[in-house]
């Protein structure tokens, strides 16, 4: 009797506080949507925003029975059973109950760290809680200075309901939780410094110390894992469960086990260039948490720049040290998306920043945009394409210290950032290159250093001035040495590079026709004068007398061509399309090398080109039938369409019927063919089918316009 009159009063308590507190609803966040993934990025960790466990077995224990031992927490509470909260949820079904309850349990696990979605359990049954705030409503989980944790005591507060056919608590706040200590086993791991950690052996037990100085979000805003910092190193640890109870600035001691994380499908490309992973700590157990706010050690962290982080051979173990560099920090809006970019002063060279919530958990930098700031910054991992492997940034820290660059550098700028980078350590062949004679920079406020160079041995190298400029030309074999010199403002550096000139190596080499005839899985090498661009493909087309076809190869190949370039190529001919499928698919050659490079700028042999067809032609061209070694020449204009998730660019025909899709992720890689909108122009257009589909789309070669011709240079920029 005495329990059901202390039920009563506290039914009536609730409904008091209801009314009371109407217009603290501002405190009670909404069910976010899931953010959508940014294009081309994954996660490891694929969290939901529900991830409910199944409910179990109902409570044997009577209604109003308290299933709680003496002395628990839940004794100041009149808690109903996880069982009953499961009845009562589905008894409200996707409507919340119109009375809260308190319900007693030990968390189970915590699926995402920013809500506080957890589940609960009492020994036989569970209950998922959607998030859990303060008893007040003022503060989320993870604003909670001390955060309940898996395996602590809690008593949550709220409102009942199904959803996805799911019992749930729809809010919980928190009355009272308990910390249950858990006896953390580490004799079997190995007391070490981060460094030491960064050096183990995959699969080494180790023990390790640090402060949490960034901590990382998957798909959700759900805490993934952190960055740990001692005063010899810095690595990441990944982990959920670990990451939904630190905050930045705790001092941790934790446990787990040395790994290098690939994702799946990235490892064939990462072992191909000699990537290891991620350097990193898995499965980590907290073995104790200082709750302090304390400053990283940066004393052991080296000042470098991004061109020398870029550089570095993805065969190091470089990711997930963080490094100072000065860093302009760009904001960049994608279709549906935001990336955060961090490049070099020079303002080209540099990378993005991996993010999971299409740059969210980012928004932070904002204040920074367009700013050179001072960053400490890591790579934590490498993007692993056929194409070659990209570092992706994580910047632990951004400090705007109004930098100002001085412009008694500039000349050494110039030398390490544009001149030194123009030359190869050996030619095969005369690249016969226009040279920068003058180095300015609108970013970093300086205009015109003067670049000159001399050869101490001109029979091997020497440098001509022509009406196009002043050219590089390798003639005889041998070595020499180029002195490149930078003068600004009466300042003089200089330079010294090696070049050597060797003898070009003799390939047997075969017609693109006869590549083209070729059984697919077949090694082929091929000669052939470097087209175009691919788009959305790391590749170019090349094209001789006898026909053309796609080339997908690495982006230092495509780095290392331009247009009009004689090429040897060494690739395997494929004939892309998946099994079952019923299209012709797409002519290549793939896991292809440019063996040798005889520059030159070569006049495209257009006789193969077909100039009779129109663009209703190849709209209706039959997939089943292979269009993909062959160029088309039609008139037309460009059109470019979007919404605020996706672009697109099409082309149209001069009448307005037939518009022919192009191949692309999105309008950007066609940014190049604004110039020409509204404009009836002339496209020289390839046909592929990258993806089984059941229809052709094109890729622009080139546009010929008023006597000029403009060709697709995306891969080589």
């Amino acid at each position: 009797m005495l329990k059901l009159i202390k039920r009563l009063f506290c039914y009536l308590f609730v409904i008091l506080l209801a009314l009371g507190t109407a217009a603290c609803e501002g405190f009670i966040a909404e069910r976010p949507a899931p953010e959508p993934e940014e294009p081309g990025i994954e996660d490891p960790s694929e969290p939901g925003e529900d991830d409910p466990s199944e409910p179990g077995e109902d409570d044997p224990n009577e209604p109003g029975e308290d299933p709680q031992p003496d002395g628990s927490i839940a004794d100041d509470f009149d808690c109903i059973s996880i069982a009953e909260a499961i009845e009562i949820a589905i008894e409200s079904g996707s409507t919340v109950s119109a009375e809260q309850y308190y319900v007693y349990g030990v968390i189970e696990s915590i699926s995402n760290g920013t809500y506080g979605a957890m589940t609960i359990t009492d020994g036989t049954d569970s209950l998922y809680v959607y998030g859990v705030y303060s008893a007040d409503g003022e503060t989320r989980y993870d604003a909670f200075a001390d955060k309940p944790a898996v395996g602590d005591e809690v008593v949550l507060k709220g409102a009942l309901k199904v959803h996805n056919d799911v019992p749930e608590m729809d809010r919980g706040y928190l009355q009272a939780f308990k910390h249950v200590e858990v006896e953390v086993d580490d004799s079997q791991y190995e007391e070490m410094t981060i460094e030491s950690a960064r050096d183990a052996e995959v699969g080494t037990l180790l023990k390790v110390t640090g402060v949490v100085a960034q901590i990382t979000y998957a798909n959700g805003y759900v805490p993934n894992g952190f960055f740990l910092v001692d005063n010899t190193n810095s690595i990441y640890v990944y982990g959920t469960d670990v990451s939904a109870v630190i905050s930045e600035g705790n001092e941790v001691t934790l446990i787990g086990e040395k790994t290098y994380f690939v994702l799946e499908s990235e490892v064939a490309n990462a072992e191909k260039f000699g990537y290891k992973g991620c350097c990193q700590i898995q499965n980590a157990q907290i073995v104790s948490n200082d709750k302090g706010s304390n400053a990283y050690d940066k004393s052991w962290i080296q000042e470098s720049d991004i061109k020398t982080m870029m550089e570095t051979p993805v065969t190091e173990n470089m990711t997930t040290t963080i490094f100072k560099v000065n860093a302009l920090v760009s904001k960049v809006n994608g279709t549906g998306f935001i990336n955060y970019y961090f490049n070099d002063i020079d303002g080209i060279t540099g990378s993005y920043t991996y993010t999971a919530c299409n740059g969210g958990d980012f928004a932070w930098l904002d204040e920074f945009d367009g700013k050179i700031c001072t960053v400490y910054l890591t790579a934590i991992n490498c993007k692993s394409t056929t194409s070659g492997c990209i570092y992706r940034f994580v910047p632990i820290e951004v400090i705007d210290e109004n930098y100002t660059f001085d412009k008694n550098d500039a000349a050494e700028f110039a030398l390490k950032y544009f001149a030194v980078d123009q030359f190869l350590p050996e030619y095969k062949a005369n690249p016969q290159a226009i040279v920068l004679t003058s180095v300015s920079s609108e970013l970093l406020g300086f205009e015109n250093v003067v670049i000159s160079y001399s050869s101490d041995n001109e029979a091997v190298v020497n440098f001509v001035e022509t009406a196009e400029g002043l050219v590089l030309n390798t003639l005889e074999t041998g070595t020499a040495k180029i002195t490149i010199t930078a003068t600004y403002n009466g300042i003089v550096k200089e330079q010294e590079v090696v070049v050597t000139v060797s003898e070009a190596e003799q390939f047997e080499t075969i017609t693109i026709a006869e590549a083209i005839a070729t059984l697919d899985d077949t090694e082929v090498t091929v000669k052939g004068i470097v087209l175009s661009s691919l788009v959305n493909k790391t590749g170019f087309y090349i094209i001789d007398e006898t026909g053309v076809i796609a080339v997908q190869t690495t982006a230092d190949d495509c780095a290392s061509v331009k247009p009009g370039d004689e090429v040897i190529i060494k690739g395997t001919k494929d004939h892309k399309v998946d099994e079952g499928k019923t299209c012709a698919g797409q002519i290549n050659l793939f896991n292809s090398v440019v063996v040798a490079n005889n520059y030159g700028n070569h006049e495209i042999p257009t006789n193969t080109y077909d100039y009779s067809k129109d663009f209703k032609y190849l709209y209706d061209l039959d997939a089943t039938e292979d269009h993909t070694t062959q160029v088309y020449v039609v008139k037309g204009t460009v059109v470019y369409s979007g919404t605020a998730f996706s672009t697109n660019v099409a082309l149209k025909s001069e009448d307005g019927k037939t518009t022919l899709s192009l191949y692309c992720s999105g309008a950007a890689q066609y940014e190049w063919l604004k110039q020409f909108e509204g404009e009836v122009v002339e496209f020289e257009i390839a046909m592929c089918n990258w993806n089984n589909k059941d229809y052709y789309r094109g890729c622009v070669i080139a546009v010929n316009h008023n006597g000029e011709r403009v060709v697709n240079t995306l891969n080589f920029e």
